[in-house]
């Protein structure tokens, strides 16, 4: 080992091959190579998972939402309808189930459905320019409550049916119970995917660990040797997998995030076209809320986290096979 003069540092002798060094720059260089294959390779693979995390969550975000609106919406509207009978004037029991309805208490607007109106809903099934005229198509009537309102549904039913024998009333509360279990089977999915990126996240982490284990085991051992505590090298681990955790979850996060701010201008491209209506009346304006933009950070800082913990915990098992 030769010393330098005032201002100089001490220079360490690794060998006639080897450079000499400064020491106090081989105590600042860390034990776990920042820069390395491997560790590009991991924050990749975090970027993926976190991005297929975040869009998976995202989505489910807009469905919930979605079916949030839709059930408000359908819950807030009754559907009375009145078929024809032979021998009964239909547009005179069309305007008396009307009045009816709005007599009703909690009821804030009835709109009858006209003759041609009625038949355009049947377009869909049965194609346009059909002559319907001789077919007994009963007529609807819309009938809006008001927000938060429990309505007395079966006083109603004995109201109309004694003015009109053949209309019926529907709450369309199946319908809701329908969309409440899909919406629900949204959301267990979607924890599933989430499980399942976890879970490739941690067996990812175990292996980049036990690699870069192997690649420093005999630093490591010297370490370890010498008195240097689990906990001491644990934290080098912690530090170094958090950085890439962190790196890889922000570049997925990212990545999701600015899908999700430009499909709602993608989604306007399509508007019109029969797949851009059906991913609209799916999903609604395609854009999350301020508050899924937190969910969506958060979910990033527990991957990090998850990511970390599971450097900790290979670490702690390679030691001890050391011991």
């Amino acid at each position: 080992m030769s010393k330098g003069g005032d201002g100089h540092d001490v220079l360490m002798d690794l060998g006639r091959e080897r450079p000499q060094v400064p020491v106090r720059a081989r105590n600042m260089s860390p034990i776990v190579p920042r820069a390395s294959i491997a560790g590009r390779a991991l924050v990749a693979v975090v970027a993926i998972m976190t991005f297929l995390a975040s869009i998976t969550t995202g989505a489910v975000l807009l469905i919930n939402a979605s079916a949030a609106e839709w059930q408000s919406e359908v819950a807030s509207e009754i559907t009375i309808q009145v078929r024809p009978v032979a021998g009964r004037d239909l547009e005179r029991d069309v305007t008396a189930v009307a009045a009816a309805a709005r007599e009703h208490p909690g009821i804030l607007d009835v709109r009858p459905y006209t003759k041609e109106e009625s038949g355009k809903l049947l377009e869909p099934w049965l194609g346009s320019g059909l002559s319907l005229d001789d077919l007994p198509i009963p007529r609807m009537i819309v009938a809006r409550a008001a927000p938060g309102t429990r309505l007395d549904l079966e006083g109603l039913r004995s109201r109309v049916t004694q003015l009109a024998p053949s209309t019926s009333v529907d709450d369309h509360r199946a319908w809701i119970d329908r969309m409440r279990s899909m919406t629900n089977a949204t959301v267990f999915a979607g924890i599933g995917v989430l499980a399942l990126v976890i879970i490739a996240t941690i067996i990812s982490v175990s292996f980049a660990t036990r690699g870069a284990m192997a690649a420093n085991r005999p630093i490591v051992e010297v370490l370890h040797f010498v008195g240097a505590s689990d906990r001491y090298i644990a934290n080098h681990f912690l530090r170094h997998f958090l950085r890439l955790g962190l790196r890889g979850g922000v570049i997925g996060c990212v990545a999701a995030m600015l899908m999700f701010g430009f499909s709602e201008s993608i989604a306007n491209w399509f508007s019109g076209t029969p797949v851009g209506d059906q991913f609209a009346a799916l999903l609604g304006t395609f854009s999350l809320r301020p508050s899924g933009y937190l969910v969506l950070a958060g979910q990033t800082v527990l991957i990090a986290a998850v990511t970390a913990w599971a450097s900790r915990r290979t670490l702690f098992a390679t030691l001890d096979e050391i011991d």
